[in-house]
């Protein structure tokens, strides 16, 4: 390597940015336990949060044999969502990064700032075939740090029957105009309309943004007439019963409870509940959220980046980018994304998949029209903005204060 990013101090603020920027988003999964750093120089250090997946998974499988064609031996480290981003700012302060990192992507921007993680120009990844909308999330400063290991994202899943009984025509939804009739015809057939999490936390931005950014609103101007326009559009959906007041405290999971019930015509959730959505017992569709005035609005992409921290040995780097190499081929990704139910972040894969599962179609047209919370150099101020996005979410739902009123003081705070 011919040069490395010069390492920062690792600082409170920091910290408090990457908890914020990691808190209940996209997908869940389980607890694991941590282990120290593998010594020898044929042993290199994975961390990832999945541990959910044990030895004998497909992709701790996956792991070994990328490590076989290396040479060396992989020492994997699973660690629950919300511990791994500041897992790793200790182990930065420690000397003691792992060799190959896998996170979920809001946090790269922040690991990045903190000079935690090499750029692809100093370690040499290939991430020319990756979509520029998947890989804008791990982008800082016209730097690329890592590459996607796989996208999710939001999109409307619908029940079949219950808009078939409602006289809805799916066809004709097209606009938040269209969408609003829609869920009026449910409420009047004596049904719910829809379901979604305005939570207060980063998983209530989260689902709140496809609609902030189908308005045309953005980030750096919570308080335009078109982010208002979009939180009136929720607001005016609990005001009229077309959306529960539950979901102030819905998480997207408790959320998906509710549309599973069969009595909702809508649910705005994520492709991670696919397989639940099999199992709900009625036909399901799945439409890309509409913009305001039509078209595909812009969903917030989840799902991980593949990264190499920076290490005091640099001469471990070669190997470690075989490694990511080897996780992110073209013929890794296709079963990886399958495992994880991600879609893939190459345009390629994302065809073999529709291929093998046309319900997927949908999805990869969401994904291509989604964005990264810390797209467009917001960087590590996203956290900041988002916490203030969902307070005034809440605070306009609740009733409060006016969604005017409440995203001036949004934007006041963001500030």
């Amino acid at each position: 390597m011919n040069s490395t990013p010069r390492q920062r101090r690792l600082t409170t603020a920091t910290v408090t940015a990457l908890t914020l920027a990691v808190a209940a988003t996209a997908c869940s999964s389980g607890s694991g336990s941590a282990e120290t750093k593998g010594a020898g120089s044929g042993t290199y250090t994975l961390w990832d949060p999945y541990p959910q997946f044990d030895k004998s998974s497909p992709w701790a499988k996956l792991l070994d044999r990328c490590a076989a064609k290396s040479g060396v031996k992989i020492k994997r480290t699973a660690f629950d969502t919300s511990d791994l981003g500041n897992k790793t700012l200790l182990a930065a302060q420690q000397g003691n990064s792992p060799d190959v990192l896998i996170v979920d992507n809001p946090v790269v921007s922040t690991l990045a700032d903190a000079g935690v993680l090499t750029t692809t120009d100093d370690n040499k990844l290939d991430t020319s075939k990756v979509d520029p909308n998947l890989l804008a999330a791990g982008q800082s400063d016209g730097k690329t740090y890592g590459t996607p290991i796989g996208a999710n994202t939001l999109a409307l899943y619908y029940n079949k029957e219950v808009l078939k009984k409602a006289g809805v025509d799916i066809a004709s939804v097209k606009d938040w105009t269209s969408l609003t009739a829609a869920l009026a015809q449910v409420k009047k057939a004596g049904k719910k309309g829809i379901t979604f999490s305005a939570i207060g936390t980063e998983e209530g931005s989260f689902q709140f943004l496809p609609w902030f950014w189908g308005s045309g609103a953005k980030l750096t101007e919570l308080d335009s007439s078109q982010a208002v326009s979009a939180l009136s559009l929720w607001k005016d959906w609990l005001k009229r019963g077309y959306a529960p007041n539950s979901v102030l405290n819905n998480t997207q999971t408790t959320s998906w409870q509710e549309f599973v019930s069969g009595d909702y015509g809508f649910s705005e959730n994520g492709t991670w509940q696919l397989a639940g959505a099999k199992k709900a017992g009625f036909d399901y569709g799945v439409l890309p959220i509409p913009a305001a005035a039509g078209g595909k609005a812009a969903a917030p992409t989840g799902g991980e980046f593949v990264t190499l921290p920076v290490q005091k040995d640099t001469g471990r780097y070669a190997t470690s980018q075989k490694l990511a190499t080897c996780l992110t081929s073209t013929g890794n990704l296709y079963d990886t994304d399958t495992t994880l139910s991600y879609v893939a972040p190459t345009s390629e894969v994302q065809g073999k998949q529709v291929v093998a599962n046309a319900e997927l179609k949908p999805w990869v047209d969401a994904v291509k029209a989604a964005r990264g919370r810390t797209s467009d150099d917001l960087g590590t101020k996203y956290p900041k903005i988002s916490e203030q996005m969902w307070k005034a979410v809440q605070s306009a739902l609740s009733g409060s204060k006016s969604p005017k009123d409440a995203l001036s003081s949004a934007q006041a705070a963001a500030k």
